[in-house]
């Protein structure tokens, strides 16, 4: 995924609510710089992170971040909510409105929610065809049967969207625990999904997206910031 871009000659002319050939002279004139590199080109992309200097003070410096959350029951996914508590409301930062959410949990499911400004990275995470896989672990009211494992591996059909999800994985943990892993994200899946065996999901957790886990170390509620490579 790439990150939105626009010509930095657009970009100097807003700034300066000047004209796009009077930019054309202060690039001529070397006055810019992008990313430690002086502008030539006055069709030169730039993004959201792209640090510009005109004249030696920067005019754009914006810090892409990347939270990891473990989220409690009771707390939405949302920015805003007049209702519940969200996500947004656990984070105390100044940047914190900037923040999206990666990957929804409904409002009793727990665990883990990545949070970002960074738009090519959440698409990177929540693409289809990337098959991301996401952990989940699940309690359920009524005994486990191998007979489930073969139903989430083969996918099952869901007439109201007319769609049949991906192969997912079950692994039996217990009478009543399972692991799921979900290279998809539709609607209430795994609360469906069981519900096709009349099994009611007790609880859900989510501990993992891709290569990211969630540690013992936080507690829900907390959050910590993520080194992103």
């Amino acid at each position: 995924m790439s990150l939105s871009t626009s010509r930095i000659d657009k970009f100097i002319a807003q700034h300066l609510n000047i004209a796009r050939k009077q930019v054309r002279v202060i690039i001529a004139q070397q006055r810019v710089v992008v990313d430690d590199i002086v502008v030539t080109h006055v069709d030169q992309q730039i993004n959201k992170f792209s640090v510009i200097a005109l004249d030696g003070k920067v005019i754009q410096r914006e810090t892409a971040h990347y939270l990891m959350l473990h989220k409690p029951v009771g707390v939405v996914c949302a920015t805003t909510d007049k209702q519940h508590k969200t996500v947004i409301d656990l984070i105390d930062e100044s940047f914190k409105k900037q923040l999206h959410i990666v990957g929804r949990l409904d409002l009793n499911t727990s665990g883990l929610v990545l949070l970002t400004n960074d738009s090519r990275w959440s698409e990177a995470l929540t693409d289809p065809k990337h098959k991301v896989e996401k952990h989940y672990q699940v309690t359920l009211a009524n005994k486990l049967t191998p007979e489930y494992i073969t139903a989430f591996a083969d996918g099952m059909y869901f007439g109201c969207e007319d769609i049949t999800t991906q192969p997912a994985r079950l692994t039996i943990l217990d009478d009543y625990r399972a692991h799921v892993v979900l290279t998809e994200g539709k609607y209430h899946q795994i609360k469906r999904m069981f519900g096709r065996f009349r099994n009611p999901v007790l609880a859900l957790h989510r501990s993992r997206i891709g290569s990211f886990e969630l540690p013992d170390s936080l507690l829900p509620g907390q959050y910590k910031a993520l080194d992103i490579s």
